[in-house]
């Protein structure tokens, strides 16, 4: 597959961004907590799947102290209908738990610190980031993979590699990216019939094929 040449990528930057200039997380949530619990509920899950389970579970346990004295068996009756819901009710009670033990209650804001709370991966990390404080940071889920692998962005079979492309090449405004082309993914470059027909992206793409990372 041919790659994006530099002034098609820019050409790409300022079309995503013109086409998202206001691109936002479809999550709903109100704080920090509800948007970490909120994207560890969405991995391999779609976020309208999320958003119909999250309600009842913050209305339950509305912060991280009530979540950390949460029992797993009884977390898993409101997640159920969310994949991986076993290993995910396990890690939100291991992750309330370590806020309030480690950081008292407060969810930190820095990589490195998120990523130490379980359940929580650099993706997610970086979703959680990109979204609240608009971090310049890129986070590769399933539709910014095919997005960027369609246009030529990247050849890298995972999706690291694939976000260090991504870094490397757009540099800037990269949460707004995320956001646009997680967006752009969901709604028009689908993994199964494309809606090429209203693509604004058609001259630059390079296949239909739906990748995947390994």
């Amino acid at each position: 597959m041919k790659l994006a040449t530099r002034k098609e990528i820019e050409e790409i930057k300022r079309l995503l961004l013109e086409h998202y200039p206001d691109s936002v997380t479809e999550l709903h949530y109100r704080n920090l907590y509800e948007l970490l619990v909120s994207v560890m509920l969405s991995a391999q899950c779609t976020d309208k799947r999320v958003n119909l389970i999250t309600p009842a579970l913050f209305k339950k346990y509305p912060d991280p102290a009530t979540l950390a004295q949460a029992d797993a068996e009884e977390v898993k009756e409101y997640i159920k209908t969310c994949s991986f819901f076993n290993n995910k009710a396990k890690n939100l009670v291991a992750m309330a738990k370590m806020v309030m033990e480690k950081y008292g209650g407060e969810i930190p804001l820095d990589e490195k610190e998120l990523i130490k709370l379980p359940g929580v991966g650099q993706k997610t990390a970086h979703v959680v980031l990109i979204e609240y404080t608009g971090a310049n940071l890129m986070a590769v889920d399933t539709h910014v993979f095919r997005v960027a692998h369609r246009l030529g962005l990247s050849d890298a079979t995972t999706a690291k590699g694939t976000e260090e492309d991504l870094v490397r090449k757009f540099k800037t405004d990269l949460h707004r990216l995320h956001q646009a082309m997680v967006l752009f993914g969901r709604y028009i470059c689908k993994a199964v019939n494309p809606e090429c027909d209203r693509c604004f992206l058609t001259k630059y793409c390079k296949s239909k094929e739906s990748f995947k990372a390994k």
